[in-house]
């Protein structure tokens, strides 16, 4: 019923030998029966609680990390596959902490009983090899036909406020609708204000997986606004009716153009395959915080129209407070703010027919072809007639970028300190002021290294 790699066969038929019986369970399960191509799997252990016994038998198929002596897990990478071995366990939360839970190992437990743990009964469908059997004490293959999310056990599901941001991306990734029942005690931990203590990085690998694995990222903010979850982010919170101008965005406020967008830049992912997985992540979050700005500026003309001038300037801030509630990495949260930045420079360098100086200075701030995706997806995440124009500015500024050989990178400067060296200037302050004009002359006057450095000559009398 299950096709389980040759490899997990073969270590599935070694821990029998030791007295151990394996259960496939969780995700892996849950993806197959979808039709999803699977490359983890989790295996849970019972009649057995001697993890050394269990190391031993998986180290003769490779190198086996220890994740946590009182978790019981081992980890396992072989022929591109990743396989998570755990002892059967109950647990038990003991404080605020994602670390402050009591781990119990029992394999005398039956399946039933430690699949009690897991947080949705989709989750929690196991499989027997050996029996070729699906276990399902949970009537998860039920819900996954009806297309719905639900909790196990009341009791157990509160314990890990990391699982609001479970159902949340679930939700997102398979088009799932939440259950009742779920969304109440989802909306109860929430208004609890448990989700402060989850550690920042915990939230980002969710938020990872909604962008990564979701056809519609729209339904997991959707569903976080209706849970109450964007109190804990601010910056999302007051997007929600933020007027904007009917004729330029006439699907409503700047929450639903956001959502519209997000989506919009899913599907402009697969349709280019891009497959860099940090480059698909510091762009949905370029077009999610693109329009932070504008709550800061957004105003009513007499004529009845709205206006949100140097929004994009004035989303920097915003940005930046919204990323570090989830990431300290600098270098992520410089990327997308050089997109929130420039998002409008397409259409403005397309509408005046700028020059290729323009399209020069703007390498200079942001990679062009990331912030092309995202202009993209902004200008086709809303309700306007003419969406035709959209991919015109895009392709434009791409075009000429290429022409130049800078849709990836900054153009680079021709003459550089070991050429004024060479002209025999020694460093000093003025090297700074003297590269930044040869630079212009090579963007502004087009000219090349020779007679740049000749400018240099009668300039600076060298």
């Amino acid at each position: 019923m299950i096709n389980l790699p040759v490899v997990l066969q073969t270590i599935l038929k070694d821990l029998q030998t030791i007295g151990a019986k394996p259960v496939v369970v969780g995700g892996c399960v849950r993806d197959t029966l979808l039709g999803i191509e699977c490359k983890d799997y989790d295996i849970e252990i019972f009649l057995v609680d001697s993890l050394e016994l269990i190391e031993k038998t998986l180290s003769k198929h490779g190198s086996v990390k220890l994740v946590g002596k009182s978790f019981g897990v081992l980890i396992l990478s072989v022929d591109g596959y990743d396989f998570d071995f755990a002892l059967a366990r109950t647990e038990k939360k003991i404080g605020n902490s994602h670390q402050d839970f009591e781990v119990t190992t029992n394999g005398n437990l039956s399946f039933t009983e430690a699949s009690l743990r897991r947080d949705f009964t989709i989750n929690a469908i196991g499989y027997d090899y050996f029996e070729d059997k699906i276990l399902d004490p949970h009537n998860g293959i039920q819900d996954l036909e009806n297309k719905t999310l639900k909790h196990i056990k009341d009791e157990t599901f509160v314990e890990d406020s990391l699982r609001v941001y479970r159902a949340i991306q679930f939700s997102a990734r398979f088009g799932f609708s939440l259950d009742n029942k779920t969304f109440e005690l989802c909306k109860k931990i929430v208004d609890s204000d448990e989700l402060k203590y989850l550690a920042n990085e915990r939230v980002y690998e969710e938020f990872k997986k909604l962008f990564l694995k979701s056809k519609k990222p729209s339904i997991g903010f959707e569903l976080m606004k209706n849970l109450g979850v964007l109190k804990y982010f601010p910056e999302l919170e007051v997007l929600v009716a933020c007027e904007q101008d009917e004729e330029y965005h006439p699907e409503g406020d700047v929450w639903i153009h956001t959502l519209m967008t997000i989506d919009e830049l899913s599907r402009i992912v697969k349709e280019q395959k891009i497959e860099d997985e940090y480059r698909i992540l510091y762009l949905f979050y370029g077009i999610l915080c693109h329009d932070l700005g504008k709550p800061f500026c957004t105003e009513k003309t007499d004529e009845g129209r709205v206006t949100s001038h140097k929004h994009e300037a004035l989303g920097i801030e915003p940005t930046i407070s919204f990323l570090s509630r989830l990431t300290n990495e600098k270098k992520f949260i410089d990327i997308v703010c050089t997109l929130v930045k420039n998002h409008l420079a397409p259409f403005q360098l397309y509408l005046a027919e700028s020059s290729l100086k323009a399209v020069k200075r703007l390498s200079l701030k942001v990679n062009i072809e990331d912030l092309c995706i995202v202009c993209l997806a902004d200008c086709l995440g809303r309700d306007i007639k003419d969406k035709e124009k959209c991919p015109k500015a895009t392709s434009w500024l791409l075009e000429k970028a290429k022409e130049l050989n800078i849709q990836n990178e900054a153009l680079k400067p021709f003459v550089q300190g070991r050429d004024l060296i060479a002209l025999g200037l020694k460093p000093s302050k003025e090297f700074k002021e003297i590269l930044d004009f040869a630079f212009d002359l090579q963007i502004d006057e087009n000219m090349d290294k020779e007679n740049i450095l000749l400018s240099l000559r009668d300039k600076y009398n060298l």
